[in-house]
């Protein structure tokens, strides 16, 4: 089911009660005198251009009937309490007259049953909220020794039955709330002060709410039946998706998304502020914001706009981001982040390269690495002429220059977390590998395939190559990995890519604008990457959990399909070694400790994460997260052990090595101070000099603004990336290619270099 209000994506980047017999007193509370939001009239002759817009150029051909229709108010039933919060089941029952007539009036313009149900959900909201201010004021106590449970997934949960029902649902969420605050070191006075200000201003993003807002809502309620990458914008909302697309903003370079009643990361943008860092990851809730040294906002259940204007800010300051970990005790455990804004730009997110070594039977291996984090491409520059303007193939291009006199062995394209980008760059990209050849078909919405996107040269580099990919590799970069792989040229390994497989056009409207897909993509060999994605060779473990994330988790995705196949050079020579290369890479993760930890890791995440029901008992939340930082710790022992280091003695002695490790990862990554860095990571200088094998007295001589400077190399273990250099060499080894390593085309005109 969809969990969001609006996908607006912006670059910067339960059963319980009281003691003493109390109620919330929903039932006879007085609702809360609000005004009706009403239509503006020209918004329905703006609904039908939307409709009809979507009608002649989507690419899904949407039947405008009566199933149709009892879709369209499911969906914007779940918008608007998806959580199953508010509405009382009479609710849904009333608004069920209207399943099989919503077609209908869509085609009419007529949008007042939007209108109609928002306004339902604003009084119940609206009373709820103030009954929930009015506990939380008073003197009830409660029963922190409850043995009372919560259901927090909706959908094991049925819409509410009566008052009654809800009262006890809304004392078991504030329960939970209050539980989540003090275990994250707030005491009861201070948890009951900040759920009352929570509270409040949700009151008020309701009572703020306008006829714009919930034509928005209404309207896009029926764009995504279309497809997930289909919405309005508003014009309000329009200049906040002109700032992702513009490529340049001073924030912390981050995809966000509404979910529920949080502000969720979609993706971290490499070469970004909060990447640099590396703590904020895919998948984290922001539930507060705070700026430089002032208390930290809580945003639980603030628009997605109003929460992007608290974390945007000028370059050099400092937002501070209250986030529940993806990856985290379900418990309620929360971490600060602060995290230094900076501009950002999508052609400044270079590919680096590197080389790591492999031994394998008394034999040293070298392989190159080439970590491309997106398809970039400075168009403002290539127009300008400017001779030195940047492009992830010319970059790409002179990494394999250099690595040419680096005595390589072979190649890792590493295409891990990269959410695409230019199409043109990742032809050319895919041009450095191959001979010329197709790279890409793409159909429009009319079913007609335009001239094939091919490579146009001789491949740069002949010898063998290895492609990695993982959930988040998307668009682009499923373009890239599924030509290497359809022509033979590479095996690719990791886990399957995220599925997006569809283009997207942003056209005005007379109030507004509408983004909806146009057209799909398909690899050479007809699949479509849309939906399923790059299925690897050689799967690894994924870090980001498939039924949670990728295109086939969203109901309306369009589908996976095949056209006929173009004609393309297909080698078949890596697919004889595919199997005795899976069995020894079985055979050697068995024994490889890092490897053994980091699936550990997952499964343990995994385990915690799938919990429907919570506890509202203080003392067992409290045993539950120290429950998971001890089995976290056992692993990490485990890992030692194996390794011949020494083992952690205590939970806290773990965590303290953890942050000295992040912010020695920070350090190598950023090229930030080392004061700098460990103040914000909370170690002493001492502690991070010795992880990087420097003394005091080298500190001291060139003063503390030392700095390690920027490289590719980070000081965490990359399990997965040695695991495909093994793979790698293993297929050297089956083929005998190491002969191959050479580069054919050296041709530097190519990129005007």
């Amino acid at each position: 089911m969809a969990r969001h209000l609006v996908i607006l994506t912006v670059l910067y980047l339960l059963s319980l009660s009281p003691v003493h017999g109390e109620t919330l007193g929903s039932s006879t509370s007085a609702p809360v005198p609000l005004m009706a939001i009403k239509s503006d009239p020209e918004l329905g002759a703006l609904y039908r251009e939307i409709v009809e817009r979507l009608n002649s150029r989507h690419y899904r051909k949407a039947t405008i009937d009566d199933q149709l229709s009892k879709r369209y108010l499911d969906a914007y039933l779940d918008m608007l309490d998806p959580q199953k919060s508010y509405f009382y089941q009479s609710d849904i029952d009333e608004f069920g007259k209207l399943a099989l007539s919503l077609d209908d009036l869509l085609l009419s313009g007529d949008i007042s049953p939007g209108y109609k149900m928002y306004n339902r959900l604003r009084e119940r909201a609206s009373a709820r909220l103030v009954a929930n201010k009015r506990l939380l004021e008073s003197d009830v106590k409660f029963d922190l020794n409850s043995d009372a449970t919560l259901i927090v997934n909706s959908d094991k949960r049925t819409w509410l039955e009566s008052p009654a029902e809800a009262d006890a649902y809304w004392l078991g969420r504030i329960q939970d709330s209050l539980i989540r605050l003090l275990i994250n070191d707030k005491d009861l006075n201070e948890a009951r002060e900040l759920l009352v200000k929570r509270f409040t201003n949700q009151l008020k993003q309701y009572q703020q709410r306008d006829s714009q807002d919930v034509f928005q809502l209404y309207v896009n309620a029926f764009a995504e039946l279309y497809d997930p990458h289909t919405a309005y914008y508003s014009p309000r909302t329009s200049e906040n998706f002109q700032i992702n697309m513009s490529l340049s903003l001073e924030g912390i370079g981050a995809e966000l998304r509404t979910e529920d009643d949080y502000t969720k990361v979609v993706r971290i943008i490499p070469g970004g502020p909060a990447d640099m860092q590396g703590i904020l990851q895919a998948e984290d809730r922001i539930i507060g914001v705070g700026q430089g040294i002032e208390p930290v906002v809580d945003v639980v259940g603030w628009r997605i706009d109003d929460v992007v204007g608290l974390i945007r800010g000028p370059k050099d300051s400092t937002v501070r981001l209250q986030i529940l970990p993806a990856n985290a005790d379900a418990s309620g455990a929360a971490s600060l982040v602060a995290i230094v804004r900076d501009k950002v730009k999508l052609e400044e997110k270079s590919a680096q390269k590197r080389v790591i070594e492999i031994e394998e039977e008394n034999q040293t291996y070298r392989i190159g690495v080439l970590e491309v984090p997106a398809f970039y491409m400075d168009f403002e520059a290539y127009r300008a002429r400017d001779p030195d303007f940047k492009s992830t193939s010319r970059d790409v291009f002179r990494l394999l220059q250099e690595l040419a006199t680096e005595n390589i062995d072979g190649i890792v394209l590493d295409l891990r977390n990269n959410g695409g980008g230019s199409l043109r760059e990742a032809i050319q990209l895919t041009d450095l590998f191959i001979d010329t050849g197709p790279v890409v078909q793409i159909r429009d919405a009319r079913k007609r395939v335009s001239p094939v996107q091919s490579a146009t040269h001789r491949r740069v580099y002949n010898g063998p190559l290895l492609v990695m990919i993982n959930r988040l590799s998307a668009s682009a970069s499923e373009i890239t990995a599924g030509a290497l792989q359809d022509y033979g040229r590479a095996l690719v390994v990791g886990s399957q890519s995220f599925g997006k497989g569809t283009v997207q056009d942003v056209s005005e409207l007379s109030r507004g604008q509408l983004k909806m897909t146009i057209s799909k993509f398909y690899r050479v060999s007809g699949d479509s990457t849309q939906h399923r994605g790059v299925v690897p060779d050689i799967e690894l473990p994924s870090a980001f959990d498939p039924d949670e994330i990728g295109e086939s988790q969203r109901e309306t995705a369009l589908p996976w399909d095949r056209i006929p196949p173009v004609s393309f050079n297909q080698s078949v020579k890596l697919q004889t070694v595919i199997a005795p290369l899976t069995s020894l890479h079985q055979k050697r993760i068995e024994q490889v400790p890092d490897f053994a930890h980091l699936v550990g890791q997952l499964n343990l995440s995994r385990q915690w994460g799938k919990d429907d029901v919570l506890s509202l008992n203080l003392q067992a939340r409290r045993d539950r997260i120290n429950d998971w930082d001890s089995r976290q710790l056992a692993l990490e022992n485990t890992r030692l052990r194996a390794l011949e280091l020494p083992i952690h003695t205590s939970v806290q002695d773990w965590k303290d090595a953890e942050a000295i490790k992040k912010a020695r990862s920070h350090a190598i990554r950023s090229g930030d101070t080392l004061s700098g860095i460990a103040k914000k990571y909370a170690v002493s200088i001492e502690q991070l000099l010795k992880a990087n094998d420097l003394t005091l007295t080298d500190s001291l001589r060139i003063g503390l603004q030392l700095k390690l400077g920027k490289s590719s190399d980070s000081s965490q273990p990359d399990p997965l990336l040695d695991e495909a250099g093994h793979i790698l060499v293993d297929q050297i080894r089956l083929q005998g290619d190491g002969q191959n390593r050479r580069l054919v085309d050296n041709n530097r005109e190519r990129f005007g270099l």
